[in-house]
């Protein structure tokens, strides 16, 4: 895999964030039911030290737990639209990643219910885990 190759089914991520714009390009696909994010780690991702840095990590992983945990909650009660606010967010940190390597956050909803979800993810390297992260997501209704 050269560094510019995109793995099949991923496509640019259909939600933008000032956060997030230097990052770009960000990529997402719909996999089981959960949104995964990714991305080819650049020299704008890393800390000093050449690394991934543990805030893109989170701030991707807070994301790609937080579309998949409102796209659950739609499926599952499909009433009304509804967004999402962070409420606890953890991120364990396993092992690095290098400029080149594609990263995957992988969530999986654990549960939700009317006002609460609970997701959990994975973020690889490569196919190996570098973090794992879990979040709780407070549902409210959205005007869009």
């Amino acid at each position: 895999m050269t560094g510019e190759d995109i793995p099949a089914g991923f496509a640019p991520h259909f939600r933008k964030s000032p956060v997030t714009d230097a990052w770009e390009p960000i990529f997402s696909k719909t996999e089981g039911g959960v949104i995964v994010v990714a991305l080819r780690v650049r020299e704008a991702h890393c800390n000093g030290r050449g690394f991934l840095h543990g805030g893109v990590i989170s701030a991707l992983a807070d994301a790609a737990m937080g579309h998949s945990a409102v796209r659950s909650q739609a499926q599952e009660q499909a009433a009304r639209t509804r967004s999402a606010v962070t409420v606890t967010l953890a991120v364990d940190f396993l092992a690095s990643a290098q400029i080149g390597q594609w990263v995957e956050i992988v969530p999986r909803v654990l549960k939700t219910g009317s006002s609460l979800g609970f997701v959990d993810c994975l973020v690889l390297a490569d196919g190996q885990p570098i973090a794992r992260g879990s979040a709780t997501f407070r549902f409210y209704d959205s005007k869009t």
